[in-house]
């Protein structure tokens, strides 16, 4: 009796269940921290969501510190915020800058129905993550979950069935993915042709699972959830998540258990901001109950022999190679596209190498997010499947094209008088190669504009692109303080850019392109060469009809198209500039001469920023900018200067002219330093001095002549609170500009003070 007594001590077995909870969730890490420590055994897991995460991780061989460690990197974070990390987003594939607010897709079908977005946070970086981090231990276990490190079961919702699903077999990523993909939050996945979302809707504390499927002696809880308060009527997602989500009895369904109950805070289910706190209270909390467990837990296991045991399943391991690529849900064109690009690091080795070489996760992972980059697919799932024959995993992505048509609404309201609007359509083909045409217009009294353009993508080993377009503009500079709607004369200068463009470009690292390229097209300016003048007077205009060849090198990892807080931008171009210029006198001139000219210059442009240092909420960022030419000047001083380039480092320069800050040759810096008072919100504090070689000055005949070398320098100081709503910035700014009449400017805008790109820039 005696001996059969302690066979049964050792074949003591103890489940662990984890609750969901999103983010308080990770109070799971702590419990097992502790139940390890104390040499508790955890034969058996089971979760739900968050809980589902925790104990999948445990499960595929990840100790605590590991955990916790993942738990807090920048990569989860921006896991779960849907926002792709920085470094994988790639400044080759960009477009320009626009004055876009927010975007919506059309159907192909039909342009007149929209399509609504199924969830709130992009789920691509989580979805890559969840393969990455489970899928070597999915290969060691056959699919079995039974077979991992600790036996496991989670739990996912079936929404065709209304009712709960255990997983027990398949690919381990796509199970936690399942169970944790909490309603409007992230897109639902399908497994086995089951719709699934988070298990927590029917089932937040799947301790009937592991008493079912594992018949354990002991169940041990780790309750980090409970349920929703009464719906409130001013809280849309509060009612939403009463409706989906099914009371849950937290009950063990066994006598010989213990529930760990860790007092938590009331935070969002994504608000990963506490994590330390909350493993810290599981692990107090984990120690506190252990007497209890002990009254139930005769067995410890040492942390040597949980360590041993880890290491020996993390060593059976395979490392994540891949052998074959399969793309399903599109054509085979788009197939190939897919394959070419996400095989593009490892050709490129293998031309560099002799021999094959085994492609890597690694190696794939930044191509995969280059392709999500481009917007060519929509709702992509990846997996790998593993192969016992060859070892390998074959990298299978569910895909389904992107849709062909996009609209895009934003543009600019401010107090003074350059409110606007923007309007922007997109139409994509993708085969072999993809193409993107689009057409976009901004609409208000001060600019006018209208571009058509068309990219073509070549997923080749060293991929690149080829784009065509027209631009025409209109700026219509005046002194008044009256709003776009009002009349608009009448006006001091005019200006008019309609030019061709042809480009070429590579990319030569993750944030640099270079690109090869020419323009052809007329400028023309209107304006007079005195500031008084009546409405019976006319203007002088001056056409360029002009061809520019350029080159150009650009790096680009600001984090915003407008008042960026942190990254980098280095932009470094070549052009040379030929062209005819004719000058038609108005009634303001000395001259009543038509003017015909010839011009032939080269203009050197360098630029860089960067946001240099950033501690707590201080940041500290400069700009640097020179440009060289040996541009000559026009007829008279006004097209001169016009012609000429400036420096206006504050957005709010590109909206008037500043003669003093035209130079043919200049040199400008400035420093910048900046306050986040809470998330999204900025104080900014900036300074510039710009130092012309030779500043263009005008003559009593209003000719353009030049003065002393470095005779005079031309100051900027600004100061802003901007507040980065989901719109676009809004922002406050009171600057001063040297040498204007009013040197003040106090400006209040919503939107963004972005234009399409000038010719000869």
């Amino acid at each position: 009796m005696f001996l059969l007594a302690a066979g049964l001590v050792q074949a003591q077995k103890v489940a662990l269940v984890l609750s969901g909870g999103g983010a308080k969730g990770v109070t799971h890490i702590g419990v097992i921290r502790a139940l390890e420590e104390q040499g508790i055994p955890i034969n058996y897991i089971a979760g739900t969501s968050m809980g589902a995460i925790i104990g999948g991780l445990y499960a595929a061989g990840f100790s605590p510190d590991e955990m916790q460690y993942m738990i807090t990197s920048e990569d989860f974070k921006s896991w779960v915020s849907g926002k792709i990390n920085s470094k994988y987003i790639y400044f080759f594939r960009k477009q320009q800058p626009d004055a876009a607010w927010f975007n919506f897709k059309f159907r192909y079908d039909s342009v007149f129905q929209t399509v609504l977005p199924t969830n709130i946070i992009s789920p691509v970086q989580m979805d890559f993550a969840l393969m990455e981090i489970y899928s070597s231990a999915s290969a060691v276990a056959r699919d079995d979950f039974d077979s991992l490190f600790v036996p496991f079961r989670c739990v996912a919702s079936d929404i065709a069935e209304n009712k709960p699903l255990t997983l027990r077999k398949g690919n381990l990523g796509s199970a936690i993915r399942a169970s944790m993909t909490f309603p409007f939050y992230f897109k639902p996945i399908r497994i086995d042709g089951k719709l699934l979302f988070d298990g927590g809707m029917y089932n937040n504390f799947p301790a009937d699972v592991a008493l079912q499927d594992f018949n354990p002696d002991i169940i041990i809880g780790s309750k980090a959830a409970s349920n929703y308060a009464p719906p409130n009527e001013n809280n849309v997602l509060s009612q939403i998540e009463t409706m989906l989500m099914q009371k849950t009895d937290y009950n063990l369904y066994c006598d010989n258990g213990v529930m760990i109950s860790p007092h938590l805070k009331s935070i969002t289910v994504n608000d990963f901001s506490y994590t330390e706190a909350f493993v810290d209270s599981g692990y107090v909390a984990a120690l506190r109950a252990i007497p209890a467990i002990r009254s139930f837990v005769t067995d410890t296991v040492s942390y040597e022999e949980i360590r041993a045991r880890r290491q020996a399943f993390n060593n059976s391991k395979p490392p994540l190679y891949i052998d074959s690529i399969f793309v399903n849900g599109i054509n085979s064109k788009q197939s190939l596209y897919i394959d070419k690009l996400l095989r593009t690091h490892y050709n490129r080795r293998s031309n560099r190498h002799s021999g094959a070489e085994q492609m890597s996760l690694a190696g794939i992972k930044p191509e995969y997010f280059k392709l999500i980059g481009e917007d060519r697919i929509d709702s992509p799932y990846p997996q790998l499947n593993f192969n016992p024959v060859t070892g390998h995993f074959k990298f299978h992505l569910d895909a389904r094209r992107e849709n062909k048509l996009f609209a895009e609404l934003g543009g600019l309201i401010s107090s003074n008088t350059t409110n606007e609007i923007f309007a922007q359509f997109q139409y994509n083909y993708w085969g072999k190669y993809a193409m993107s045409t689009l057409l976009n217009g901004y609409f208000g009294r001060f600019y006018n504009s209208a571009v058509w353009r068309t990219r073509i993508d070549f997923p080749a080993d060293r991929p690149y692109y080829l784009e065509a377009g027209f631009t025409g503009s209109q700026w219509n500079y005046f002194k008044t303080t009256t709003y776009f709607f009002d009349d608009k004369t009448p006006s001091y200068i005019l200006e008019h850019d309609n030019y061709f463009s042809i480009e070429g470009g590579i990319p030569f690292i993750a944030k640099g392109k270079i690109s090869l390229g020419a323009e052809a097209g007329r400028r023309r300016m209107d304006y007079y060469q005195v500031n008084t003048f009546s409405r019976s007077d006319t203007t002088d205009k001056t056409y360029f009809d002009f061809y520019s060849p350029y080159t150009a090198i650009e790096i680009n990892s600001l984090n915003r198209k407008q008042y960026a807080n942190s990254g980098v931008r280095l932009y470094a171009g070549l052009r040379f500039i030929s062209g005819r210029e004719k000058n038609v006198p108005g009634s303001t001139g000395l001259d009543s001469t038509v003017f015909i000219g010839y011009h032939n210059w080269f203009q050197f442009k360098f630029s860089y920023e960067n946001f240099f240092f950033s501690k707590g909420k201080l940041t500290f960022g400069f700009l640097t900018e020179v440009v060289l030419s040996n541009q000559e000047f026009f007829h008279n001083y006004t097209a001169s200067m016009l012609m000429a380039p400036s420096f206006a480092p504050v957005y709010e320069m590109k909206t008037f002219i500043l003669p003093r800050f035209h130079a043919s040759n200049y040199a400008g810096y400035g420093l910048r330093g900046l306050v986040t008072i809470v998330k999204n919100v900025d104080f900014r504090l900036e300074g510039y001095v710009m130092q012309p070689f030779q500043e263009i000055e005008s003559t009593t005949g209003h000719a353009a002549v030049y003065g002393q070398e470095f005779e005079s320098r031309h100051f900027i100081g600004t100061s802003a609170l901007v507040y980065q709503s989901p719109l676009g910035p809004i922002a406050l700014s009171l600057s001063y500009y040297d040498h204007k009449e009013n040197p003040y400017s106090l400006l209040f805008s919503l939107g963004y003070i972005i234009f399409n790109k000038r010719s000869l820039e």
